[in-house]
């Protein structure tokens, strides 16, 4: 009964370890911020360059007297169908204050970013 208690205990570790360890890979990822600036009609930032990588993006509504929000999609194809949905920001944004995105792993390609709240053209982002 002991060897049965002892080899139910250790694989019970083997699964803890292995959990643990797939855990530490996944949460090591490394994560940048693009922080894009709104004002009224437009944002600060016209294009962007960046690496392929994961990234949030924090949008800053930078007195729009509304909330704004952010989209951004792939290069021509900018219907509701084809946004990147883990870049919406998670709340909308309020006069005067900053919200974030989800995690987002760009690869490489064309896309373009906007908010049709403010509402804003739609500017490029270019993935290397």
């Amino acid at each position: 009964m002991t060897t049965m208690k002892n080899l139910v205990a250790g694989l019970f570790l083997i699964v803890v370890s292995f959990s643990v360890s797939a855990q530490d890979k996944v949460s090591n990822k490394a994560i940048k911020t693009v922080s894009l600036e709104q004002t009224n009609g437009e944002f600060t930032q016209k294009a962007i360059t960046l690496s392929e990588g994961t990234y949030v993006f924090e949008i800053a509504n930078s007195g729009v007297d509304h909330e704004v929000g952010f989209v951004l999609a792939p290069k021509g194809k900018t219907d509701a169908a084809n946004h990147i949905k883990d870049a919406y920001v998670t709340k909308t944004v309020a006069t005067n204050t900053k919200q974030i995105s989800n995690e987002v792993t760009l690869t490489k390609g064309e896309y373009v970013y906007f908010c049709p709240m403010n509402p804003t053209p739609q500017y490029h982002l270019i993935v290397e």
